[in-house]
């Protein structure tokens, strides 16, 4: 109980190599190393960084090109909308990073049809796979492993936390030390917390009895089909089952939560 067989599909995941056989939680301790030792694109030498970009640019092949000149459709690049188009022929795959978005370091990765909007911050080492949107104020903190088809949204804040493919944090959202499943849903506000009062080690609490988990750190994991409504929060340590609810307005207690749960105030 509690591995990542228990929580995810990773059928479909690029990363499936950051999960284990142990428990779920182990994912999170083994984030650094496995981002640290993967090959990051070249182009972002390319480009100023950790300064507001001074004009839009287009990422194709592996290359760099300027908007200008170029067609941009921006549509929603989770369902395949945006294109980017040159003398009426389409430049499929082809990524966008905006004016005025800010890359802070080499070592980030994006994927095919990514859209970063204007005023998003990204922290290396950060890897963004197909499809995603990183949406105008988000900020990611470094050691950020995003799926295909996912959204970081407006003021939403990710640091050292994965998400699987169709996870959305759309709106002021915080995920410290998280896992977001295949099509979890956070609704505006979701807080996933990350840290005791107390300090120490963050245990997890089970039918079973309470587990260690060796992180100081340890947010949420959510397996999945979760969704949690408005101005909800997680406590430390928390990991909701399959399919589960986190109603608006509720604070969800630390410790696992069985499939299908419904977490109410």
């Amino acid at each position: 109980m509690l591995t990542t067989v228990d929580f995810f599909d990773l059928a479909d995941f690029r990363h499936q190599a950051v999960f284990d056989q142990g428990p779920v939680w182990n994912a999170l301790k083994g984030l650094k190393s496995y981002m640290d030792s993967l090959n990051y694109p070249a182009w972002n030498r390319e480009i100023p960084l950790d300064q507001p970009l001074p004009a839009t640019l287009v990422i194709i092949d592996g290359k760099i090109i300027p908007a200008k000149g170029l067609t941009l459709d921006l549509g929603d690049a989770t369902k395949g909308k945006m294109t980017i188009s040159k003398d009426g022929q389409i430049l499929a795959g082809a990524s966008v990073l905006m004016a005025g978005a800010i890359l802070s370091g080499e070592k980030i990765s994006l994927g095919r049809g990514v859209f970063v909007e204007a005023g998003a911050l990204i922290k290396s080492p950060a890897v963004i796979d197909d499809y995603t949107e990183i949406r105008q104020g988000a900020y990611l903190r470094g050691y950020c492993l995003i799926g295909k088809r996912c959204v970081v949204g407006h003021v939403t804040e990710v640091k050292h936390s994965i998400f699987l493919n169709d996870a959305k944090a759309g709106h002021f959202a915080y995920l410290g030390d998280s896992i977001l499943g295949n099509h979890v849903n956070l609704g505006a506000g979701t807080k996933l917390a990350n840290l005791r009062f107390t300090g120490g080690e963050v245990p997890v609490k089970t039918p079973n009895g309470t587990m260690a988990t060796g992180l100081r750190k340890f947010g949420a994991i959510m397996a999945d089909n979760v969704q949690t409504g408005c101005n909800s929060v997680t406590n430390p340590g928390a990991l909701l089952g399959k399919r589960s609810m986190l109603l608006p307005n509720t604070t969800s207690p630390s410790g696992y939560h069985p499939p299908n749960s419904i977490i109410k105030p």
